[in-house]
């Protein structure tokens, strides 16, 4: 249960008392300063408590967004704060300070509330301001002002604004004109039912993996059933966020669900889509396995940039100034939008292409436009990092080293190699990739394969030996995702027997869900993947390694296993602690404001 403290002079036939308890506060009312200080300490310290000015003025949502948002530990509007238990020490400080001060009879502020988020952005406490847009929130003067502020509420449709909210800020153009529209209100009749984000994520993901069960029969029909699924399971995945966003059901395992079964449900679109074509006596196992790892280091790459410069000093660039320039053209915005292949645009184009052509026409072009986006947008990050003049931080760097995800291997070479920083970081990481994708590539399963695993660890030890902050230090691990992921995919391709592909399909499926991991850990500011984890796993290079020394000891076979064994080992471990992890107390609620790629 949560407690609102009302405070101030009471004003009759004001809607506070039955807005706070709609919201679910049980309302408690005090007399002046000294007795709100002795209410608050009445409030048990697991619980949520707001203090409200009793004169306040305003939509029910613009209450709901400034004190009921289970994300922000402070939270204020004009005339309220809220504090969860993670911040409800400030508030009592800063509430203890302004009840000493004399009630508020002798300063500017004369609204409590007011005084304590003043206090508390001076300690800078971290206190969340919603932007309300056009919904009101005033603690009116005098009478005249009041009436003002209550006409200024009627005049806005609080449920309008509340339903419009519910839509990201940022979306693709395939989400915003053609999903969006009529998504909002399947996510409006979602809440009003009692029905939760997750378990739409939940039935989002259960829709796409019944899409991928029928494009596994390999018939026309399966493959057009799957068309329209996966469309509805992409519109149902629009609908967990707009519902979250509509009655602010944000929570940590919604966070969870959110990040990691976009990736799983698309992921298991492309096993489906290999199935069905294998049905039909087309092996596309290959072609899957390579969307997969494009989509997986598009996304590294992502990570990576944004990690390397979100907090960097100095980040001018006159590549980011044209950019800014070019979004201020409406036109251009959308194609801009649009030529990334963002979530939306590509799974329309995956099951219209499903629904019309067959599994190889749809991976060759899914192939097609991922290559096309991704070196559109690396080299604009590229131009970026070269011509702005960054100063990355030491969290930057260590960001980069997590989503590195270097073993015990690179690091204990690297603790031994001589030498100040050097900005060949990023060529070391990318020749060091080269070598051992070209070499199985050439020689196959192979010893020879091992020795260029072993030149690529010391490339890879190279690389992260000093703190990466250099201007292109944030390609590293996009290297280091493409050498392992493509060197599990030529070694299993080369060995060219039943099952080797689908068995690395599932290797990197695996690993990849442990580096998505990692990135959404590090995204809540909670720290990457445990060491202990990552030295289990072996790292980047001690997978690498192991992957090419099973290929050249054992026969085709005896590898086929191996790889499933391994994809397994590695599968159980990162879900036990993942699933550890998310569903601790400890783990952040973040979730994605713009339509990812």
């Amino acid at each position: 249960m949560s407690t609102a403290i009302l405070t101030g002079q009471p004003v009759p036939g004001s809607s506070i008392e039955g807005d706070l308890r709609s919201l679910g506060f049980d309302v408690r009312v005090a007399s002046d300063a000294a007795d709100a200080e002795t209410l608050l300490a009445q409030v048990p310290g697991d619980q949520r408590v707001a203090v409200v000015d009793a004169r306040f003025v305003g939509h029910p949502h613009a209450l709901r967004l400034g004190l009921t948002d289970p994300r922000f530990p402070l939270a204020a509007i004009s005339g309220a704060v809220t504090a969860q238990p993670a911040g409800r020490q400030a508030l009592t400080r800063a509430m203890a300070r302004e009840s000493s001060a004399g009630g508020g009879t002798t300063v500017a502020v004369d609204s409590l509330a007011d005084r304590i988020v003043t206090a508390l952005d001076a300690e800078n406490a971290g206190v969340h301001h919603p932007e309300l847009g056009s919904l009101v929130a005033a603690v009116p003067a005098d009478p005249q002002a009041r009436n003002e502020a209550r006409q200024a509420v009627a005049d806005v449709d609080d449920e309008a604004v509340r339903l419009k909210s519910a839509v990201k800020s940022r979306d693709g153009f395939f989400t915003t004109h053609f999903i969006s529209p009529y998504s909002r209100y399947i996510a409006r009749w979602c809440a009003r039912r009692g029905l939760t984000p997750n378990q739409v994520t939940t039935a989002s993901l259960l829709t796409a993996l019944i899409a991928a069960g029928s494009a596994a029969t390999g018939t026309r029909a399966g493959f057009i059933a799957a068309g329209v699924l996966l469309i509805a399971s992409f519109v149902l995945d629009c609908v967990d966020g707009q519902i979250a966003r509509y009655s602010l059901q944000y929570s940590t395992l919604g966070a969870w669900l959110d990040a990691t079964f976009d990736r799983a449900k698309e992921y298991a679109y492309y096993a489906g889509l290999a199935l069905g074509a294998a049905r039909g006596g087309d092996d596309v196992w290959a072609l899957a396995l390579g969307a997969m790892i494009l989509q997986t280091c598009r996304h590294v790459v992502d990570f990576s940039f944004n990690e390397a410069n979100h907090d960097a000093t100095a980040n001018t660039s006159p590549t980011a100034a044209l950019s800014d320039k070019l979004d201020s053209v409406g036109w251009t915005v959308w194609i801009r939008r649009m030529i990334v292949l963002p979530i939306g645009e590509r799974w329309a184009m995956i099951a219209i292409l499903t629904a019309a052509t067959t599994p190889r026409i749809t991976f060759y072009a899914l192939l097609i436009g991922c290559a096309f986006a991704a070196t559109y947008t690396t080299a604009g990050r590229v131009l970026r990092s070269l011509t702005r003049k960054a100063k990355r931080t030491d969290r930057a760097a260590q960001a980069l080293a997590d989503l590195a995800d270097s073993g015990p291997l690179a690091e204990g070479i690297a603790r031994f190699l001589p030498g100040s920083p050097r900005p060949t970081a990023p060529l070391s990481a990318a020749v060091g990739a080269l070598m051992v994708t070209l070499g199985a590539w050439v020689w196959g399963p192979s010893w020879w394969v091992v020795l260029m695993a072993g030149a690529y660890i010391m490339a890879s030890a190279e690389a992260i030996e000093r703190p990466l902050k250099g201007a292109l230090d944030w390609l590293i691990p996009p290297f280091f995702r493409a050498a392992e992921y493509c060197t599990v995919l030529v070694l299993a391709a080369k060995a060219d027997v039943n099952g080797a592909l689908p068995s690395a399909f599932g290797l990197v499926a695996a690993v990849a869900y442990h580096h998505y991991d990692t990135v959404y850990r590090i995204r809540g500011n909670a720290g990457a993947s445990p060491a202990w984890l990552v030295r289990a796993i072996g790292g980047h290079e001690g997978r690498t390694l192991l992957v090419t020394v099973l290929a050249a000891a054992l026969t085709a076979s005896q590898f086929t296993v191996a790889l499933t064994a391994l994809a397994v080992a590695v599968a159980l471990l990162v879900l036990v602690e993942s699933i550890r992890f998310w569903v601790s107390s400890g783990a952040p609620a973040v979730h994605d404001e713009g339509e990812p790629a």
